[in-house]
């Protein structure tokens, strides 16, 4: 399943945020970073907290909610452990639809 998958309109996340999607069977979190969005695993494998709820600083990196782990919104690499990363999917913009594709980047 390598297709795209439309989760929201331009301007439904606010500049800075991030939300939560259903892409496929997965729960996948979606980030506005000046004008350019970034998808990563929305939960947080220390103990499954959404990402989509934490909060992202000006340099690209979300904060879990829970516990403070800390998370690259470009690639999903823990920023206290670089050799762990958790999926991240690419993103297009198309028209004015947000979409994401369904095979996170880097899996058949």
């Amino acid at each position: 399943m390598s297709e795209f998958v439309t989760i929201a309109k331009v301007g439904d996340i606010p500049e800075g945020t991030g939300n939560t999607f259903h892409v496929g069977e997965r729960l996948v979190a979606v980030f506005n970073r000046g004008g350019e969005y970034f998808a990563i695993d929305d939960l947080c494998p220390h103990m499954g907290a959404s990402l989509g709820a934490g909060c992202m600083d000006e340099q690209g990196v979300v904060t879990c909610p829970w516990h403070a782990w800390h998370f690259s919104v470009a690639d999903g690499t823990w920023c206290d452990n670089p050799r762990i990363k958790i999926d991240s999917f690419e993103v297009r913009v198309e028209g004015d639809e947000i979409q994401v594709r369904a095979t996170p980047r880097g899996k058949p």
